[in-house]
């Protein structure tokens, strides 16, 4: 299901009205070895001068070593944003029909590190970035979803927006529908979003973070994990944002989506400045 999902979003990343788009590579401790990004600035990068917030996007999984190419629906979408900024998209997967999860595994597969950490701090060292986490929004769509709240909740330091799109909040296996045992109980608790529900809001007070997330009303698999989390949330006080909007679990919907919620994830960053 989720492979279909990916297969439907794989186009040529085409930005309308963006500067410079390109594919970058860097060497990640974690992974041991290169990851490979897409960047896609925008209008006027070249001679603003200007520093501007930055979109980390993650593509579903299972997905292939170039997958990350695809999603040309957001480039489009962020470049026609009034409040300008900087996407970055990168490998979710650096293996056919790979499915790390955004997670940290160990040696060489710590996902969540490359992408929470370094990815970050190369961006912000070759690019003119607001560089801090007020300049810095992380989003995901389907199981990229589950890594931009994983990612993004577990890193409060670094990003201060966060979004999931038809996203889940465990880790799964590639059907989307059983749960992955981690090996403890302290493990399978630290990557449950559910799990942390209850201490966001002392997070949010010391952190302030904005946290939304949708899902379509026909999704075959994951509308009701997300209204459980909503309803966590407000039993915790959580501050969020959530909705359930009609479609299912297709590129479709999330292209109709994503100017809504882009604009929201922009409002609250840091705006492009001198």
């Amino acid at each position: 299901m989720r492979a279909l999902a990916i297969a439907l979003a794989a186009l040529a990343l085409t930005a309308e009205g963006a500067s410079a788009r390109t594919t970058e590579v860097f060497h990640s401790h974690a992974l041991d070895g290169e990851l490979h990004f897409l960047i896609q600035l925008p209008a006027g990068y070249a001679t603003s001068g200007m520093r501007y917030p930055v979109v980390y996007f993650l593509h579903g999984l299972p997905a292939g070593p170039t997958s990350y190419e695809g999603v040309s629906w957001v480039g489009r979408a962020l470049a026609k944003e009034k409040r300008p900024a900087i996407l970055v998209v990168p490998q979710g997967t650096r293996s056919p029909g790979g499915d790390p999860e955004y997670h940290d595994w160990g040696p060489g597969q710590n996902w969540a590190t490359a992408l929470a950490l370094e990815l970050p701090k190369w961006i912000d060292t070759h690019y003119r970035t607001i560089a801090n986490r007020q300049g810095r929004a992380i989003i995901g769509v389907s199981a990229g979803g589950y890594g931009a709240a994983s990612l993004g909740l577990d890193h409060p330091g670094e990003f201060s927006v966060v979004e999931s799109w038809s996203g889940y909040f465990e880790p799964t296996d590639p059907t989307g529908t059983r749960i992955l045992d981690l090996g403890s109980p302290e493990a399978n608790a630290a990557a449950s979003v559910h799990e942390q529900a209850t201490d966001l809001a002392q997070q949010f007070r010391k952190d302030p973070t904005f946290f939304g997330f949708y899902v379509g009303r026909s999704d075959p698999t994951f509308v009701e994990e997300n209204i459980e989390l909503n309803r966590e949330l407000e039993a915790a006080n959580v501050p969020h944002v959530y909705a359930t909007v009609p479609g299912g679990h297709s590129t479709s919907l999330w292209m109709r989506e994503a100017p809504y919620w882009l604009q929201m994830a922009l409002n609250h960053l840091a705006p492009a400045s001198g």
